[in-house]
């Protein structure tokens, strides 16, 4: 995406019409002209030197005196004590000098008494004479006082069209004619580069049609949707999604982030919006693209407000203006974008405004190995290279984390001086994408084996567990800020999940800590992200899922998006879900320390096994542990 070229104009445009040439300005300023014409006096004045001979030689009054007695002085030109004249004939420069002069200049002394009057009559010498002090005219003498006052005018009109420019464009909203940014060259992007999410796609297609045969559907009295609004999880393409339906409608794009329309001062905001509409109007049918609207979208009437918080309003007020008031936006679509759906004002959702509401999720596993093939065009992969198996292990992840996960593979491969991609630059990089990056750390042998049981209790209890997701990867090599981690993902994607499931993610949580307390008896601080883990699936069981017979099946505790923890029920259902919380924790904990009694050799060997090669893949874990992958 271009960037915008001023701050008066927070929008980017794609697909618009080219912006007129601009206005030819003194490059540089005042400062620019200044120095320009310094540099042409310096050089007018150098070459006036050189074509009048360098100009006169200062020559002292006894030279002065003594051309004179010999009738060499033609005329000469007086002001007070100083005379500047010609010669008759040239004469070598005095002092020294190289080459000869004509023309002279000198200082009658004050207390000269010679008769020079008399003697320049002699030799018939033309004088002139100007007066020492002149008088100027009542106009010159009228200019001369004013200039101050006039100096003074200009400097404080300059100054004040700097600041009304300065605050114009970022506080005070000074217009300024938008000018979009042509994008012509390169292809634009289509749905072809879009892929993993089919059902959007479907949604969207219908906006390319009404943009590419809006009479068929005028025909019918069917009117064009104001608004798209794409709700989902950051890095799921929703931008590229308006992008596309923009490149596949061949309309003008207008992109900005909500966030550029608001200044602190107030209606800055409103009139940016009124440009930006404006400007997509005049090249209609156009696609606005706003992210992250929920900035200026939120819900209205949470009490008065001064500064950005009334900027916000007006802004948003001037929004809902262009997209169904009385200007209205014939030929504009609007399609915006937000992580929190829930929080932007019902004015902004009812229909006349954003008709259409669609969800963008993270792709399924179909949908990852599109999208890594779509990122893969430009990069070379070794022959036998299986992307399934890629999209096989990345559930949960977006379009954004797999271009990064391509992007990660490409640099291994150039850091090993590959030709190409290969199945182990690929695996490297989930492992640092998934993992962290690997920290060189060295650690004594206790700490090593401390480590080892931690890890394989995970590791051992996650096997052991009916439906619980298969262990991919064990290791003790220190990565990002873990000792040791233990990888663990679905061979499908899940939607909803069983109790028994959570439980088996809790006991597999508080397998470190539980290996740690069968084998060494004490428990260390290592257990920090476990703890924090299991205690949000816990606490979400009894408040959230109705897991819990003593807290109802209702919900207690809020989602992120909603009121605080403490304000959406009474302290006393608070309290039983922290109780129920802790009663599903202890409970998991005396099976997670029942199944790891039981099983002792299996840990011990697990342990074992990763102490000798510090990373187990899925089959050699098993193997170590004696279990077969079902």
């Amino acid at each position: 995406m271009p960037p915008r070229q001023t701050p008066d104009q927070p929008w980017r445009s794609e697909g618009a019409p080219p912006p007129a040439p601009p206005k030819k300005k003194m490059p540089g300023g005042w400062t620019g002209l200044i120095l320009t014409a310094l540099v042409v006096f310096l050089l007018s004045d150098l070459l006036l030197s050189f074509f009048g001979g360098g100009g006169s030689t200062t020559i002292s009054y006894t030279e002065f005196s003594k051309q004179l007695n010999s009738d060499n002085i033609a005329k000469i030109y007086s002001k007070g004590d100083s005379i500047e004249g010609n010669l008759r004939n040239k004469q070598p420069k005095p002092d020294g000098g190289k080459g000869d002069y004509t023309e002279f200049t000198t200082q009658r002394p004050a207390f000269a008494t010679d008769p020079l009057w008399a003697t320049l009559q002699s030799h018939n010498v033309e004088v002139t004479a100007r007066p020492v002090v002149q008088q100027r005219s009542f106009l010159a003498n009228l200019l001369i006082s004013l200039a101050p006052m006039l100096l003074l005018i200009a400097v404080w009109v300059f100054l004040a069209r700097r600041m009304a420019g300065g605050l114009g464009g970022g506080a005070l909203g000074r217009k300024a004619p938008p000018k979009p940014v042509d994008t012509s060259q390169g292809r634009r992007t289509t749905f072809r580069d879009v892929a993993g999410i089919d059902e959007v796609e479907a949604e969207l297609s219908e906006v390319v049609d009404f943009l590419k045969n809006p009479q068929a559907y005028r025909r019918l009295g069917a009117k064009m949707p104001r608004g798209v609004l794409l709700s989902g999880p950051p890095g799921t393409g929703k931008t590229l999604l308006a992008r596309a339906v923009a490149g596949e409608a061949d309309v003008p794009f207008f992109s900005a982030s909500a966030s550029e329309f608001i200044e602190m001062i107030v209606g800055v905001g409103a009139s940016r919006v009124r440009d930006l509409f404006a400007e997509a109007r005049k090249v209609a049918p156009a696609i606005i693209f706003i992210d992250e609207i929920d900035t200026i979208g939120r819900q209205r009437g949470g009490g008065g407000g001064m500064g950005g918080h009334d900027e916000r309003e007006q802004t948003l007020n001037q929004i809902l203006t262009e997209m169904d008031g009385f200007t209205g936006s014939e030929g504009v679509i609007v399609i915006a974008a937000t992580n929190r759906a829930e929080i932007l004002d019902p004015a902004l959702l009812r229909p006349g405004r954003f008709d259409r509401r669609i969800t963008v999720s993270p792709p399924d596993r179909a949908g990852r190995e599109q999208i890594l093939r779509i990122h893969t065009r430009e990069v070379p992969l070794v022959e036998g290279t299986d992307l399934d198996v890629v999209a096989r292990t990345t559930p949960g992840m977006t379009g954004a984390d797999l271009a990064n996960l391509v992007n990660e593979a490409a640099l291994l491969a150039v850091k090993r001086q590959q030709d190409a991609v290969d199945q182990a630059n690929l695996s490297e990089a989930l492992e640092k994408v998934q993992l962290g990056a690997v920290r060189p750390l060295v650690m004594p042998q206790q700490e090593r084996e401390r480590t080892a049981y931690h890890e394989s209790g995970h590791a051992l209890l996650g096997m052991l567990q009916p439906g619980a997701d298969p262990v991919r990867k064990v290791t003790i090599v220190p990565r990002g800020r873990a000792l040791g981690v233990t990888l663990s993902t679905p061979d499908t994607d899940r939607y909803s999940y069983t109790e028994p499931y959570l439980r088996g993610r809790i006991i597999g949580a508080l397998g470190g800590m539980a290996a740690e307390q069968v084998v060494y008896g004490v428990v260390t601080t290592g257990a920090e992200s476990d703890l924090e883990q299991l205690t949000t699936i816990a606490r979400s069981m009894a408040g959230r899922w109705g897991m819990s017979s003593l807290v109802g099946r209702v919900t207690a505790i809020p989602n992120d998006s909603q009121a605080p923890y403490g304000l959406s029920a009474a302290p006393t259902t608070l309290d039983a879900v922290d109780e129920e919380a802790r009663r599903i924790v202890a409970e998991c904990w005396e099976e997670a320390i029942v199944l790891l009694n039981r099983h002792r050799h299996r840990l011990d060997a697990l342990a074992t096994a990763l102490l000798e090669a510090e990373t187990l893949d899925e089959e050699a874990a098993y193997a170590a542990a004696g279990l077969s992958r079902e």
